[in-house]
């Protein structure tokens, strides 16, 4: 799994590759898009949909970066290390944890 500077290096790229794809969504959606994007501040309905993907992918992302971490503290402390061990190493990783 890539670390979340990965992720956040390669979304930043303004020339990164893009790949076509096609979805079917209902008629009504496609054109409540269309009239929300303006109001919004976007040149299209496409740009729209990619933002509200962004969006959900960069929540879904975080939830199981934080679950995966709280995972690997639970092993860790059944492992017998300390709470100040492993604070000390998510500290120095700088990573959150909730």
């Amino acid at each position: 799994m890539k670390t979340m500077n990965e992720r956040l290096r390669r979304r930043l790229d303004k020339n990164r590759q893009m790949t076509s794809i096609s979805i079917r969504l209902p008629g009504d959606v496609i054109e409540d898009l269309k009239e929300i994007a303006p109001a919004l501040g976007f040149s299209g309905y496409q740009p729209l949909i990619r933002a509200y993907i962004g969006q959900g992918l960069r929540k879904d992302q975080v939830q199981m970066e934080h679950s995966q971490l709280l995972t690997l503290t639970e092993s860790l402390r059944k492992r017998g290390v300390a709470d100040t061990v492993i604070s000390a190493a998510i500290s120095e990783a700088k990573l959150k944890i909730a």
